[in-house]
């Protein structure tokens, strides 16, 4: 079992960007140091849900201040990008950091980004399969063209190869984030394993394991690659001598930062949105998630493991909004609650 942390950048009320930037730097580097096995790295634009508008950017920095530590996109938002663009990125931060790096991607919303950056709601409704292809083909291909609906290009030469890591990795790994029947397909199809949200519980992940396999087979992906698939569960994580003190902490604090960030997005073509019940949220996510004693933690993310098939973590450890908190609760993470996982 490997457990990192899900790093949001997340502004709560009466913070600025600077404050909400530096505690997710500092919680990475804490992560490091207390033994987990990751960081995945959240993206954002325009809201302060997140303050961090490019988690391939934040990744390099984490990545240089880091030795051990593997740091992904959770995720790289694929529909305001130019997939080539982004795998040269992601080609780059895989050679340099010894293949320590995982490119998380996913569809994102349908937000006012797709009109800031140009790309159109069609990016987010219906181009995403290209996008995702042609980004596959730029990290296995020497050479590659285009001649899709979103990007046509004469072949140019794929530089730098991911294969010329000094590693024994043919490129960074590609993770899809999954909320649909769709998207599970489309992950399948290709072999990537998924990042699975934190808004759903054990039953529901195990329902969307089960169905990845299914496609998984019927588009002929080799049995031992269906069986390795290392999905990744996104969840909450906050630890306290008692549980009531954990839950009390979190329902302090995460209801204010979800209705203004939940509140702050803007749909692209005015389409009418409801929002979650910022307190009923938060309690739903206790709920599902190691939230409460170190032996909690431990049981409950065991229990995950056992009844879904996934065997990697990402847990957003900065619920409290407080720096000082955050640390020690990303501390307690890899003191008391990892050894207890074996």
């Amino acid at each position: 079992m490997r457990v990192g942390s899900f790093v949001l950048a997340a502004r709560f009320p009466g913070q600025g960007d600077g404050e909400a930037l530096h505690r997710a730097v500092r919680s990475a580097e804490v992560a490091e140091e207390a033994g987990l096995d990751s960081v995945w790295l959240a993206e954002h634009h325009f809201v302060p849900y997140g303050t961090c508008p490019s988690a391939v950017t934040l990744a390099a920095l984490l990545l240089g201040r880091t030795r051990r530590l593997r740091v992904g996109t959770a995720v790289s938002v694929l529909p305001t990008a130019h997939p080539v663009a982004l795998g040269e990125q992601a080609a780059l931060l895989h050679i340099t950091s010894g293949g320590r790096f995982s490119l998380g991607v996913g569809r994102g919303g349908p937000w006012v980004d797709l009109e800031v950056f140009g790309s159109g709601l069609g990016a987010y409704e219906e181009g995403f399969p290209e996008s995702l292809d042609l980004l596959l083909r730029w990290l296995r291909e020497p050479a590659v063209g285009s001649s899709g609906e979103r990007f046509g290009f004469r072949e140019v030469p794929v530089v730098p190869r991911p294969s010329e890591c000094l590693t024994d990795t043919d490129g960074p790994e590609v993770v899809v984030a999954c909320t649909s029947p769709r998207s599970v397909r489309l992950a399948a199809e290709r072999g990537l394993p998924m990042l699975l949200g934190m808004h759903v519980g054990d039953e529901e992940k195990a329902e969307m394991v089960a169905l990845w396999r299914e496609h998984a087979r019927a588009a002929g992906r080799p049995e031992d690659e269906i069986r390795a698939a290392a999905h990744v569960s996104a969840g909450v994580c906050q630890i306290a001598d008692r549980r009531t003190d954990a839950v009390e902490t979190l329902t302090k604090a995460m209801p204010g930062w979800l209705r203004q960030g939940l509140e702050a997005h803007v749909t692209v073509d005015g389409r009418a949105r409801a929002m979650r019940d910022p307190l009923a949220y938060t309690e739903l996510l206790c709920g599902l998630h190691p939230v409460g004693t170190p032996r909690l933690a431990a049981d409950r993310l065991a229990a995950t493991s056992e009844r879904t098939g996934i065997s990697r973590f990402a847990l957003l450890v900065e619920g409290s909004g407080d720096l000082a908190a955050t640390e020690e609760n990303v501390r307690r993470l890899g003191a008391e609650v990892l050894p207890q996982l074996g």
